[in-house]
């Protein structure tokens, strides 16, 4: 039996099986079993010592609930050692209780998952005002990977007149590293948030945009309004073409559409989520992260 091998959720075993393929480790499905009244069962194949489970935590809830029967029934097969690879991590956004009462769900997470996994690893966190990913995961291991390198490399031949851009400040540390790897001029939105379903956003002052090419860059995508202002904003003010990248596509696939009609001529995203927009695997960034693994 492999001293490592990668376990998946359902969901996830096409990128788990390429991933494994390309570190030559053996790939073990997780069988989920639902009963009448909703309940699961979870049961996993022969654990190795280290065993890694493949996870992306999209529509999460009840993969939380496998998860954590996986866990344990790998920890009572043998396992001496649990990484969850979450390419994407759910509940990261809810950082700070806004109103009265409101549960802080990254806290209530980052609790679950260092209680079960030695080490967790995921691809650009949506952490807001959090420097730094061991602050969710206090006593294991984590890793908070850049999906800007993958995207770099399918961009390759891209446009030099192209700008980069960000919807707002917090998509500022995406625009920036994917312009420096390109070599590109960038420029981030200043966002006006008008209710709750109206912002706007302002590049005034920043680089001049008429006659040249866009490329939207952000890290998650689910509403989709932010990115078509953003969009709207660019075309008023002279961009001849407006593509998008994203990291994490959330959005129905139906929106593809309304993102035509806001002037974006294309969208992309990482394999990170199973999505129509899938264009850029993350299996070289992920397979470098495990590689410690394998020693």
């Amino acid at each position: 039996m492999s001293s490592v091998a990668v376990h998946c959720l359902p969901s996830g075993a096409a990128d788990a099986r390429r991933l494994a393929a390309r570190l030559g480790l053996p790939v073990q499905g997780i069988t989920i079993h639902q009963f009448p009244d909703g309940e699961i069962k979870v049961t996993v194949s022969d654990a190795a010592p280290t065993s890694i489970i493949y996870a992306s935590l999209d529509r999460p809830n009840d993969k939380l609930i496998a998860l954590l029967f996986a866990a344990e029934a790998l920890r009572r097969g043998g396992a001496k050692r649990l990484v969850l690879l979450a390419p994407y991590l759910c509940y990261m956004r809810q950082d700070a209780a806004f109103h009265p009462g409101e549960a802080i769900s990254q806290q209530a997470i980052g609790r679950l998952l260092t209680a079960t996994f030695d080490r967790v690893i995921t691809v650009d966190a949506h952490l807001h005002r959090t420097s730094d990913i061991r602050m969710v995961f206090p006593g294991i291991e984590a890793d908070n990977l850049s999906a800007m390198p993958a995207i770099a490399d399918a961009l390759a031949g891209i446009d030099p007149a192209t700008v980069v851009a960000g919807p707002d400040e917090e998509s500022r540390p995406w625009v920036s590293a994917l312009a420096a790897l390109l070599g590109l001029g960038h420029v981030v939105g200043r966002k006006t948030r008008r209710g709750d379903r109206s912002v706007e956003i302002d590049f005034a002052g920043q680089i001049a945009m008429a006659g040249r090419p866009i490329l939207l860059v952000d890290d998650i995508v689910s509403s989709g309004g932010t990115l078509m202002t953003c969009a709207q904003t660019l075309r008023a003010a002279g961009a001849v073409t407006i593509d998008a990248v994203i990291t994490h596509a959330l959005f129905p696939p139906d929106m593809i559409e309304e993102f035509a009609r806001a002037g974006i001529r294309s969208i992309r995203s990482t394999s990170s989520v199973a999505h129509p927009t899938n264009a850029i695997p993350l299996d070289r960034v992920l397979a470098d992260a495990l590689q410690g693994e394998l020693a």
